[in-house]
């Protein structure tokens, strides 16, 4: 009996990641993204983080979410902080099945990149690669942050180069590994007078295994009935003109005019801006003190009840509950946009990394295509053009909460190739067995 017992959780087990790898994969080519079969993909996501822990986990409620974030039109989440010790195959497949992909950060409370003195050690490669080693096998694995607003003010622009060694080395372990080419990227904080410098030192140089693959904006500029200019996105278009590999906004939604409207989403994925931004995650799904949330699990309860279900004072799981009228708001702007962008057989393009750019007075402090660390050195302060020195670092601190800068809160196509009728005959065929 023990034995059968066995066999049935393979089997589930197996038929949950075949449902996983039932759909295309999604690569990097030029600036935008594109799904194995050739069409062009645009994000239409949303920050997925019910715990602090790993939201990833507990299959049931992965699959209520799912439903619901595809009523909504996400094709996409994205997920701050995961234990890679965890089963998350039950949760990947229902995201799957609905065709949602997923953006994993690859750091942790204890693990992030430091921006006041920064390092690059042993301890951060070896958590950062057991991430990937667990999600690296579903095909829904969309890429991987290094770091999520790292860096807040020019003081600490001098961890930028940490940042970059961070992304060479996972690119370093992929290949390694045999993984597929899972975009490694990083998701910055929108700082106007650092944005331009950091957005290309990250891609620059003549060496693409040390560049990053994708650059993620956290950006909260269009509020209200903004419009296209007088919400800065035009300067972030000019900024992206040319960039040689996907840019998109890795948080936005700002909720400073309520409600929520997300006219924004009409030209991050309209004409004016679809042919150089690869779209927009939405930031969040749970509502919480922050006011930002998209759905909620019931009513606020006394922060200061300690159970498995609650976090700060809000239930964070059950069945979703559409947070009005900010859910349907998105849920409308979605349907009536669908760029189909173009296909990866006329796609041919002539882009070239930008150039690393030099050090400011007072601004921008990394001088030009320096020298990346290796791991095991630490950031030697108030240089410009030194990036690291030979001392072993003790990473310290608890992690920028992934909302901290601009929210202060705690914490395409959707196309399903199904299982092929061989597969489905050889389970059927076991669990008669059985």
């Amino acid at each position: 009996m023990f034995s059968r017992a066995l066999a049935v959780a393979g089997l589930l087990a197996t038929l949950a990641i075949s449902s996983v790898n039932a759909v295309p994969t999604i690569s990097a080519v030029g600036n935008k993204f594109f799904y194995s079969n050739g069409t062009q993909y645009y994000m239409k996501g949303i920050a997925y983080q019910l715990t602090p822990d790993d939201p990833l986990v507990d299959g049931d409620q992965c699959k209520l979410d799912a439903t619901l974030m595809a009523e909504l039109g996400a094709n996409a989440i994205r997920v701050y902080h995961v234990d890679p010790s965890g089963d998350h195959t039950d949760c990947m497949a229902a995201f799957a099945d609905v065709g949602i992909y997923a953006l994993i950060d690859l750091d942790t409370f204890t693990t992030y990149i430091n921006p006041t003195v920064a390092s690059w050690n042993q301890t951060q490669l070896d958590r950062y690669s057991a991430v990937m080693d667990a999600f690296a096998v579903y095909n829904n694995t969309l890429g991987f942050f290094v770091g999520n607003e790292v860096i807040s003010n020019a003081t600490q622009s001098l961890a930028a180069p940490y940042i970059k060694a961070a992304a060479r080395d996972l690119k370093a372990y992929r290949a390694s590994k045999g993984y597929r080419e899972i975009p490694v990227g990083y998701s910055a904080a929108d700082i106007a007078e650092l944005r331009p410098m950091l957005q290309n030192y990250l891609a620059c140089g003549t060496n693409s295994s040390e560049a990053i693959d994708m650059f993620g904006l956290n950006a909260y500029e269009w509020c209200g009935t903004n419009d296209f200019q007088t919400s800065g996105y035009s300067n972030l278009l000019a900024g992206a003109e040319g960039y040689n590999i996907p840019i998109f906004f890795s948080e936005t939604g700002c909720n400073t005019v309520r409600p929520r409207t997300f006219e924004d989403q009409t030209a991050i994925l309209g004409p004016e801006m679809n042919d150089s931004w690869s779209g927009a995650l939405i930031y969040e799904w749970i509502e919480e003190a922050n006011d930002y949330g998209l759905i909620s699990y019931g009513s606020s309860v006394d922060p200061t009840i300690v159970a498995s279900d609650v976090q700060g004072g809000y239930t964070v799981m059950g069945t979703p509950t559409p947070v009005t009228p900010d859910f349907a708001n998105l849920q409308t702007q979605w349907a009536t946009l669908n760029p189909t962008g173009v296909a990866l057989s006329t796609y041919t393009p002539s882009l070239s990394a930008p150039a690393c750019p030099s050090s400011t007075s007072g601004g921008w402090l990394v001088d030009g295509d320096v020298t990346l660390p290796s791991v095991g050195q630490t950031q030697v302060t108030g240089s410009a053009t030194s990036a690291a020195s030979d001392t072993t670092p003790t990473t310290t601190g608890t992690a920028a909460d992934p909302t901290t800068t601009k929210k202060g809160a705690a914490n395409g196509g959707k196309e399903i190739a199904g299982m092929s009728a061989a597969l489905v005959a050889v389970m059927l065929g076991f669990m008669y067995w059985l």
